[in-house]
């Protein structure tokens, strides 16, 4: 009995030491830079918030993917399901009002995470082949709605709602950030839904045997990721004025990278909100910096794929430890 609770305190500061990894590279990459490009515009204020802005979209990816992850899921469709959301509501928004075409966007990520949840659990196929396929289905479908072509947005009240806008001072992309990723700590922390959740990921088995539905609860991560990637969607029309098919194409590999980098296993039992959100402005910031230091596209996608490597092995190396 104390050989088993000092291994499961064991595994409790590890993994409480791993959620601190992000802090140490955060404040490393941010002081590097600082450093070195101080006779830049790098250390202000508005640049920060350009950061936070640009990363808004990301951000809500993150956390969304986070719940996928959490239950040993990983979803690939999410950069497609941006796109096609963005879309749908961009077209809606020629015809209708703003409800109507916001509950269309988001009714497209409802419906991409019922379809791959059901898909991975009637099949039994890993959710990677699974999401690997409806990505391409759903990228077909984006490029032949709109024949390759932009849908512009010049509803103004959209875009200050997703887009521009500022409540009391603080840009509306970051109060998004603050809202969904604050409810998702909340349900992860503090509610039975995210215990069960981790308990899902950690241990499947063991969690239908405590009477937990299992499956009702990966499908429900399932499409908590694809609401959230039909969200990012709606922010990335509104902030560019537009929605086009290429939306969200360039961002999983960002995303996977900030949130495993955020202390969330990439093989299910453990998940960190505030990390993922660290994680996608820790990758803001180092694209911000590569730019300012006058790296071309080509060396920032290298350098989030290292960033991509180095996290898989961090995930690997908890494996062998547990």
């Amino acid at each position: 009995m104390n050989a088993q609770m000092l291994s499961l305190n064991q595994l409790k500061q590890f993994a409480l030491q791993r959620e601190a990894f992000i802090y140490y590279i955060f404040f490393f990459v941010l002081c590097f830079f600082a450093i070195v490009l101080h006779d830049t515009a790098f250390l202000t204020l508005s640049n920060f918030m350009n950061i936070v802005k640009q990363t808004a979209p990301l951000t809500i990816m993150a956390v969304g993917l986070t719940f996928a992850l959490a239950v040993g899921h990983i979803d690939l469709s999410i950069g497609s399901t941006v796109a096609l959301s963005a879309l749908v509501g961009a077209l809606l928004l020629q015809h209708t009002g703003i409800p109507l075409a916001v509950l269309g966007a988001l009714l497209v990520g409802l419906t991409i995470g019922l379809i791959n949840g059901l898909l991975i659990e009637r099949l039994q196929v890993s959710s990677l082949l699974i999401t690997l396929g409806t990505m391409g289905i759903i990228t077909g479908i984006a490029r032949q709605i709109t024949n390759l072509e932009s849908v512009p947005i010049i509803n103004q009240d959209f875009t200050f709602l997703f887009g521009s806008g500022k409540v009391l001072g603080m840009p509306i992309l970051l109060l998004w950030t603050i809202v969904i990723g604050g409810c998702a700590y909340i349900i992860l922390k503090k509610l039975a839904a995210g215990r069960h959740l981790l308990a899902v990921g950690g241990n499947p088995t063991a969690a239908r045997a405590m009477g937990i539905k299992v499956t009702r609860i990966r499908l429900y991560a399932l499409i908590a990721s694809s609401m959230a990637a039909a969200l990012a969607g709606l922010l990335y029309a509104g902030r560019l004025h537009g929605a086009r098919y290429t939306l969200g194409e360039a961002d999983l590999l960002t995303v996977i990278a900030a949130v495993a980098i955020g202390g969330t296993s990439l093989f299910g039992g453990r998940a960190c909100i505030v990390g993922a959100i660290l994680g996608t402005w820790l990758m803001g910031i180092i694209n911000n910096g590569l730019i300012l230091s006058g790296f071309s596209t080509n060396e920032q996608m290298i350098a989030r794929g290292v960033i991509l490597v180095i996290a898989v092995a961090i995930g690997v190396k908890e494996i062998r430890n547990g």
